[in-house]
């Protein structure tokens, strides 16, 4: 069993991004892994703008990137790039924050124009941190995620479709690694 921190980058309470991760997140429990959820947006606002790395509430979610095993990036894309809330956090993070670790990548927005937002703007920046490996990540269209007025969350099917395999491919990337440190550590 691995530990997944599950990284909500959305600066809006009744996010989409948030709740297909959290959605993910059930799916990555239901494989034996132990998730661990972070909304960017629940950390002070001043320690973030402030870059105040000794603020207990950014050294504890240092700490929660640390003792992850992987790590579960979803952000909203907002003219081209992944959210400036996400950014706050990861500047605010050791520069190697994600070494040894498995990070799978997702993405939501309006249009389909955004769609390299991962590979051009977030992988970068994920991949200078020192991950042993990124799994290829997704990107959602907004309008084939719906919350009802149950708060239950629907995903389009050829989303969800997409979105299992990437999340199955990332939980096998994971269980590899895990074995393997087991194995010689």
């Amino acid at each position: 069993m691995a530990t997944i921190l599950s990284v909500s980058g959305s600066p809006s309470a009744t996010s989409r991004t948030a709740r297909l991760l959290r959605h993910l997140d059930q799916r990555l429990v239901a494989q034996g892994h132990e998730v661990v959820p972070l909304d960017v947006r629940t950390l002070p606002p001043e320690a973030l703008l402030h870059a105040d790395f000794r603020h207990p509430a950014i050294a504890e979610a240092t700490a929660l990137f640390q003792r992850a095993d992987g790590v579960v990036i979803g952000t909203p894309v907002y003219k081209a790039a992944y959210s400036g809330l996400l950014k706050a956090l990861l500047d605010l993070l050791p520069q190697y924050a994600l070494t040894g670790k498995t990070v799978l990548p997702l993405a939501t927005g309006g249009t389909t124009a955004h769609v390299l937002a991962i590979d051009y703007a977030l992988r970068p920046v994920l991949n200078s941190m020192g991950p042993a490996h990124i799994t290829p990540g997704w990107f959602t269209l907004d309008k084939e995620i719906t919350v009802g007025d149950d708060g239950a969350l629907t995903v389009a099917p050829a989303a969800a479709e997409a979105l299992a395999q990437v999340t199955d491919q990332f939980s096998r990337a994971l269980d590899g690694r895990t074995t393997l440190l087991a194995a010689t550590g």
